[in-house]
């Protein structure tokens, strides 16, 4: 699996990044299809950076969150909030949908 860190507009601190990396990577546990992950950080407005994250998965469409806060690690575990929510909603559609075995008796009666 894929994780990505960009920047817009401005530069991330290495340690702002190893943040990122590392809790952008816990997206993981809650969903095995998952293949890549992006997150863009755009700093045009310093007073409230926003953040997107773009989580990528096997047969389903493509989960995307944002954020805006006067942080950026703020920001982040917003955006981080939402794609969680809206991966959860997704696997409980999958897994909750599967088709009940018919059991057969042997009786042929009508």
């Amino acid at each position: 699996m894929q994780v990505n860190v960009s920047a817009r507009h401005g530069h991330l601190k290495p340690e702002d990044q190893a943040i990122i990396l590392e809790k952008a990577g816990k997206i993981r546990r809650l969903f095995d299809r998952i293949n890549a992950i992006e997150v863009v950080v755009d700093m045009e407005h310093m007073e409230k950076p926003t953040v997107e994250i773009n989580v990528s998965a096997e047969h389903s469409p493509d989960f995307v969150a944002t954020a805006q806060s006067p942080s950026i690690l703020a920001a982040l575990d917003l955006a981080i909030g939402k794609v969680e929510q809206q991966v959860r909603k997704h696997k409980e559609k999958v897994t909750d949908h599967k088709a009940i075995p018919v059991k057969h008796t042997g009786n042929n009666e009508v």
